[in-house]
């Protein structure tokens, strides 16, 4: 279980919510209650108190300009894990993680480069993962795409929103749309609102 301060690098892919409700309906356990659907590319990222703007410069330094096309088309199942690849926003994921090489993801235990993926359902019995795999796959393909990266930080509430990083525009940090929330996000102030 990740600590408080435990920050990570997602896209937020609302369009993939539509994996989440048949999940949660078989197994409300398995689905992470309050986490909306997401790819993570860097997780753990920095401690919370060593995001600044120097370390999001950093970080938008790695990442590509324009948004980038995704198609969830597949599901993988392992035990009591189903997930949906999402290979585009690999060499991302890549480009973060070799800005940030001391921070290795999930602590190394899915080697040093894990494809990245939606978790749709984590430690579900071997029954429901099956059921789950199988409304998963009936959900699919969905078409979207990724124009903003989101670095959360984990609070004794929850997971909250500490920065948005458009892919839409180089220059800066600052975005012109309003930020996608996560259920915790307080609301919008400091300069990354």
């Amino acid at each position: 279980m990740p600590r408080t301060g435990t920050t990570a690098v997602l896209a937020l892919l609302p369009d993939a919510e539509p994996l989440l409700r048949p999940a949660a309906a078989v197994d409300a356990s398995a689905v992470r209650p309050g986490v909306p659907a997401h790819a993570t590319l860097l997780f753990p990222w920095l401690p919370s108190h060593e995001v600044d703007e120097p370390a999001l410069r950093r970080l938008r330094a790695a990442l590509p300009v324009g948004p980038v096309p995704i198609r969830l088309a597949a599901v993988e199942r392992t035990d009591g894990f189903v997930g949906v690849p999402v290979p585009e926003l690999d060499l991302v994921a890549n480009a973060v993680r070799s800005a940030f090489p001391a921070q290795v993801p999930y602590g190394g235990r899915f080697g040093p480069r894990p494809p990245v993926h939606v978790t749709v359902a984590l430690e579900a019995t071997p029954g429901a993962a099956a059921d789950i795999a199988r409304r998963t796959a009936a959900t699919l393909p969905i078409t979207t795409e990724v124009d903003a990266l989101q670095v959360v930080a984990l609070t004794r509430t929850g997971w909250r929103r500490l920065a948005e990083l458009s892919l839409c525009r180089r220059p800066g940090l600052r975005h012109l749309r309003p930020p996608r929330r996560l259920p915790n996000d307080p609301a919008p102030s400091g300069p990354y609102a």
